[in-house]
């Protein structure tokens, strides 16, 4: 390898470092494949119970990408600096919208709407922003190392039910589904203890695209739905209205309050997975301050809650990759997939087994930091 080309290399591990566009991409859109399942599964789950047309569906899902773009930017590049506050972390963090508060919000679909949702989100926001202004004063009440040893540990169901097809799909628990993901495991695992420079850097993509291929060999990807998908289509706003219910607010906020606590053990497992130390107190406030205020935003343009995805944390502790240009390329990918519902849908014919089976190893790493 030339020196102009090792010195492009070392800029993957630079936080402000500047890779070129072509190693960045294919990092970038490791982390996308790794979030794209989880990001959208949500939106599906919620339409189904609240009975939302086709059309709704579809607005649901493009409002969960494009908001998860916009809340990714602002924890990247935070602004609106005001002595030691900020709104975002400036760390190296992929924004993604939460499975977290999927059974409250079943529950408030089944007796209201989406528009109730939301309402009760901005009110969650609001609590999220004052747990950011005071994180200095409790931050030592939360250990990190043991928040985000039980953030790892609580992510393996999740992965274990992937790997099995999906929790409620018709194949669940398949032959050919296990077999797949525990493939894509093996291409995962094997890159990263044997592989080298690309090969290791973004053993989770490659390990995706094997398992990807075998998936089409056993006739697991169905293209009807990306045939069908329009080619753009942009967010609508307050497509589903504003609506403020007191119980609902009161248990959203009070998740809120708990995924506030959470995000110290994502943004903890981000910079010693990454960068080998701790996050300082205004990485901290900023990160929780901007998840509070991305989540207002959100709720304007139809977007569910979003939080710090520990999957991408996992790829962060496991390839040492931090340049936040790599995450605003990933970022990118999500907003266009997000006004191309044809790229969106391209996306979502990755099968959960596959996902199953790259983010498990992910997961580990996660415990293990």
């Amino acid at each position: 390898m030339s020196t102009k080309n090792s010195n492009t290399s070392q800029e993957l591990f630079n936080l402000n470092g500047k890779p070129s566009f072509g190693q960045a991409l294919p990092l970038a859109f490791q982390h996308v494949v790794a979030m794209i399942i989880g990001c959208v599964a949500p939106a599906i789950i919620l339409a189904g119970v609240s009975g939302l047309s086709e059309s709704d569906t579809v607005v649901l899902i493009q409002a969960s990408l494009a908001m998860s773009a916009i809340s990714t930017f602002i924890q990247l590049f935070p602004f609106i600096k005001f002595k030691s506050y900020q709104i975002g972390a400036g760390l190296p963090v992929i924004m993604g919208i939460s499975f977290a508060y999927v059974p409250i919000m079943q529950s408030i679909a089944q007796d209201a709407d989406v528009g109730t949702i939301l309402g009760a989100q901005i009110v969650g926001g609001i609590v999220a922003i004052i747990v950011g202004i005071f994180i200095k004063q409790i931050r030592h009440l939360f250990p990190p190392g043991t928040v985000v040893f039980a953030i790892g540990l609580s992510l393996y169901p999740t992965a274990v039910n992937y790997m099995a097809g999906g929790a409620g799909s018709a194949d669940y628990g398949s032959w050919q589904n296990w077999l797949v993901a525990i493939i894509t495991l093996a291409v995962v695992t094997g890159l990263n203890h044997f592989g080298k420079g690309f090969l290791k850097l973004s053993s989770v993509l490659i390990g995706i695209i094997v398992g990807y291929v075998v998936a089409l060999g056993f006739g697991m990807v169905d293209f009807s739905s990306v045939l069908t998908a329009k080619w753009v289509q942009f967010p609508q706003p307050m497509h589903f209205g504003i609506k403020f219910e007191p119980s609902s607010c009161v248990a959203i906020a009070v998740l809120f309050a708990i995924s506030s606590i959470q995000a110290i053990g994502d943004f903890s497992a981000t910079t010693t997975g990454g960068m080998d130390r701790m996050p300082t107190d205004e990485e901290l406030s900023g990160g929780i301050i901007g998840y509070g205020v991305s989540n207002i935003v959100c709720a304007f343009f139809s977007g569910l809650p979003t939080a710090t995805y520990s999957q991408n944390v996992g790829i962060v502790s496991s390839t040492k990759v931090v340049a936040k240009r790599v995450f605003g390329i990933a970022a990118m990918i999500m907003l266009v997939a997000g006004i191309m519902p044809k790229i969106a849908y391209i996306l979502l014919t990755i099968p959960s087994c596959v996902l199953g089976g790259a983010t498990i190893s992910v997961f580990a790493m996660i415990s293990m930091t």
